[in-house]
């Protein structure tokens, strides 16, 4: 996928309107002249509505775009040092994924704690 579409794809998925005046806002990430590789991925974790993760991978950046419940729009998500599986960062949260199984913690419940959201994902075999 070219790096345009990946900025453009980013900016209009970063699309949000401000409280007061809907205003819109939108964010473009340069992410260079490596070749990238754009993957949505849903997941059952549990809830009415299956949560989608859309994957953005441009050696050496790794993103990942997804909702969280308890914030007011998408967040991306950096890839971040992990023992194994795929570790992605974004304020206090972590999404941690590895084989087809995911979890979202929420940092500021301690080190120790359980993961708010467990998934797995979702293969739509016949």
């Amino acid at each position: 996928m070219n790096r345009n579409i990946v900025a453009t794809t980013l900016a209009l998925m970063l699309v949000a309107p401000t409280m007061a005046n809907a205003v819109e806002a939108s964010l473009t990430i340069n992410l260079g002249k490596a070749a990238s590789q754009t993957d949505v991925t849903p997941y059952d974790c549990g809830t009415e509505t299956p949560l989608v993760v859309t994957y953005i991978n441009a050696n050496p950046n790794f993103l990942a775009i997804l909702p969280v419940a308890e914030e007011p729009q998408e967040l991306v998500f950096a890839s971040v040092i992990s023992a194994s599986g795929a570790r992605y960062a974004s304020g206090q949260w972590v999404w941690w994924s590895k084989g087809s199984d995911a979890s979202l913690y929420d940092t500021t419940l301690g080190e120790d704690a359980e993961a708010v959201l467990t998934c797995t994902e979702i293969h739509d075999t016949p």
